[in-house]
């Protein structure tokens, strides 16, 4: 009995200094755990700046109209969502503030679920200037996006205003982003910065290929947490600027409602979501996964 005591202490000794090697208390800047593992995991490459191939590959320009498509159905049911709520003189008679927003969550999660594998499912220009500065993605392709992501969003805001019309696209303000009363400008720009952050640091993560090493006990379904965190950034941000988080959708909006309360402030809706949107690449690249400290670094 002693000597199966003895035994079972020298194992649990044993068992902790494999644990200690295994699992060193600190690394190098840039290692985590999981390099540790042996898992089969490389670094992807990244993406060249320019890269003249890919202007002569069919997938480049099937990649541009996929997102127009997206951009064009995410304004179509959004921005008719809000048409919806302003038609009712009753806020019970109505999906509400959280229909707005589970309609942008939800619109978002499929649109993303769909055009992944054609595109990577940007549907934002915000999301895209964060992912070029990441370098997963060339400047021209990100320059042909953003264009086609804005073209979409002009098309799709186009339709509910020919649909809706009259007075009660009007008095919806054709469901264009603005500061809302009581809120100062820089508080607008600071709950679109805010909340762009989340939206793109959510994007980071949950489509990080190291993901599959470090956290392969956790099964993520990418677009599931992206339309979740747009979700619930319309329930914080609406009552302060309508939610824009995207210039594509703050555009097409304000092009099609054509008013000066469409463009009143409208820089925000861009400054605010490409802040935003830099601050959680440089966050998630330098701080989370260290990029620049590993010897393949390539920024």
């Amino acid at each position: 009995m002693a000597g199966g005591k003895l035994q079972d202490r020298f194992q649990d000794d044993e068992d902790m200094r494999v644990g200690v090697d295994r699992f060193p208390e600190r690394h190098p800047i840039g290692a985590t755990a999981a390099d540790d593992l042996g898992r089969d995991y490389t670094e992807p490459p990244p993406a060249p700046l320019f890269d003249a191939a890919e202007l002569a590959s069919w997938s480049f320009y099937r990649a541009g109209i996929a997102e127009f498509v997206a951009t064009f159905l995410f304004l179509y049911v959004t921005v008719l969502t809000v048409m919806g709520v302003s038609k009712s003189p009753s806020k019970c008679g109505t999906v509400g503030i959280q229909g707005i927003a589970w309609a942008f969550g939800g619109m978002i999660f499929a649109l993303v679920y769909c055009t992944a594998g054609v595109s990577g499912g940007h549907i934002n220009p915000a999301v895209t200037f964060g992912l070029l500065l990441a370098r997963k993605l060339s400047l021209p392709r990100a320059a042909y996006y953003a264009v086609m992501q804005c073209l979409g969003a002009v098309c799709g805001a186009g339709v509910v205003k020919a649909i809706v019309g009259g007075a009660l696209y009007e008095a919806a303000g054709g469901g264009a982003n603005a500061v809302n009363a009581g809120y100062t400008k820089g508080d607008g720009l600071g709950a679109e910065v805010v909340g762009t952050f989340v939206l793109v640091y959510t994007v980071f993560s949950a489509t990080d290929a190291k993901r599959s090493a470090r956290d392969s006990h956790v099964p993520v379904l990418a677009p599931l947490p992206i339309g979740l965190a747009v979700f619930l950034v319309h329930l914080a941000t609406i009552p302060i600027t309508g939610t824009g988080i995207n210039p594509a959708r703050s555009l097409g909006a304000a092009i099609i409602y054509d008013r000066p309360h469409g463009w009143h402030g409208h820089w925000i809706f861009w400054v605010g979501p490409f802040t935003g949107a830099a601050l959680a690449a440089v966050y998630h690249q330098v701080v989370i996964r260290a990029i620049p400290f590993k010897s393949n670094a390539y920024y």
